[in-house]
């Protein structure tokens, strides 16, 4: 695992690290395949194949649970999305460490009493706890601090909250800032400049990651968009084969046995 954690590691060295997001050991066997040097989870992913809405519906054991499957199918470093950390951040850590993970994404939404998001000292506690959790597991696990600014539409200089709250982050021990719902090319620039290496979160629309990487960033995720177009095939084959009583959506599938191999 101290190997894994090096190489996770120094993948964010350049050049721009991408993440296909994985659900279960399947989406990681087949986006190993793919040609991706790490997989990350996703949180919405996991939440739905368990039946539950993504937003801190899903519990620990369940997450602990998928990251341990995903981990035992491929070869390449994994990185868990814990959401929030689900109350117990060190607990969660050091869980998702024994089942072999070797990075975290730890958001800061939502907030108490309605509110967007957590003051940014209190999310700074759950960063500090996940890196104190990581150095008693001997891990030098790489903590991606998420913060929804963006995501959640927080009114006022969004730049300048991110801004402070990568600073306070990156005091607080993170490794990265993820920032998922922003797409502007000259604010990426902008935050690409530190303190910390800049993940975005990308999916139909958002700017490539050619020039992502001429932007700055170090690491690009998909988020939930794979397993959203997964379910859409499920629901339109459905809806084909259940209406006309034809199978067209089907083509094009993965072959039976290339998917039964990757989980050999």
């Amino acid at each position: 695992m101290i190997d894994q954690a090096a190489r996770f590691r120094a993948l964010h060295q350049g050049p721009v690290l991408v993440l296909p997001n994985a659900w279960d050991a399947a989406s990681a066997a087949v986006i190993e395949a793919a040609g991706a040097h790490a997989i990350a989870t996703t949180s919405a992913g996991v939440s739905w194949a368990n039946g539950t809405p993504d937003g801190s519906g899903l519990d620990r054991d369940r997450m602990i649970d998928a990251v341990a499957r995903i981990v035992a199918a491929v070869k390449v470093p994994v990185t868990a999305d814990v959401e929030g950390g689900y109350g117990d951040v060190a607990a969660t850590v050091r869980a998702v460490i024994r089942a072999g993970a070797v990075g975290v994404n730890l958001e800061d939404s939502p907030g108490p009493d309605g509110a967007p998001l957590l003051p940014a000292k209190d999310q700074a506690q759950r960063i500090a706890a996940a890196r104190a959790a990581a150095e008693a597991e001997g891990v030098d696990l790489f903590v991606n601090a998420r913060t929804d600014v963006y995501l959640a539409g927080v009114p006022g200089d969004r730049v300048a909250e991110v801004e402070e709250r990568a600073r306070v982050y990156a005091d607080a021990g993170a490794d990265g800032l993820f920032v998922p719902g922003l797409v502007d090319l000259d604010v990426i620039a902008r935050l690409a400049g530190g303190p910390l290496p800049l993940n975005v979160m990308v999916g139909p629309g958002a700017p490539a990651v050619p020039e992502l990487a001429a932007a700055g960033v170090a690491r690009v995720s998909l988020g939930s968009a794979i397993a959203q177009a997964a379910y859409a095939t499920a629901a339109l084959a459905a809806a084909e084969a259940l209406g006309e009583g034809t199978y067209e959506t089907l083509a094009g599938g993965l072959d039976y046995g290339t998917l039964n191999n990757a989980l050999r």
